[in-house]
């Protein structure tokens, strides 16, 4: 099997032809191995989304599975991911970000047949704009990391936030 980017759950590892691949496609084309056993390749969406924080407090959406996420959103075929970030952030909040450095990478499993690779990005919060949640989402909100924890939110994007709260802190 050609070496890549490894994204692990439970005993089933997804294996990205490259990095590469995995962030500039709509799609990312992976090979299931259980085990022995390979599976034929999954193709599944990337979302790139980014952790805004505005003091102590991280930008959170609200969405329509009653959950809070980070704002971004579907990386296009061909589109840069941090052009694609930025750009949702901008669309969802009306905020303008600087984009930082990637903070993790992981699968989202939503229902059977609905599987996601999140991408999370540190970012810089430009000025002080206004924050209103797009027609995407039911409300915006900002949160403590305390108040973050008993949230409904899948816990890949907890670990994203705490992993750029600690950044930030001690830097």
């Amino acid at each position: 099997m050609p070496a890549g980017k490894v994204v692990t759950g439970s005993d089933v590892s997804w294996r990205c032809s490259s990095l590469r691949e995995s962030t500039t496609g709509a799609n990312v084309r992976a090979t299931r191995q259980e085990g022995n056993n390979v599976n034929k390749p999954h193709a599944f969406p990337v979302s790139v989304k980014g952790v805004c924080l505005q003091g102590s407090r991280v930008l959170l959406l609200y969405n329509e599975r009653d959950e809070w996420e980070l704002p971004g959103g579907k990386l296009e075929l061909g589109e840069d991911p941090v052009e694609c970030v930025r750009r949702e952030i901008n669309e969802e909040t009306n905020w303008t970000v600087t984009i930082g450095s990637i903070l993790d990478c992981w699968q989202y499993h939503i229902v059977d047949g609905v599987d996601v690779l999140i991408v999370t990005y540190g970012c810089h919060v430009n000025g002080a704009a206004e924050l209103r949640a797009s027609h995407e989402h039911r409300q915006a909100g900002l949160f403590t990391l305390d108040e973050v924890e008993d949230l409904p939110m899948p816990e890949g994007y907890r670990r994203s936030i705490r992993t750029w709260f600690t950044s930030q802190a001690l830097s």
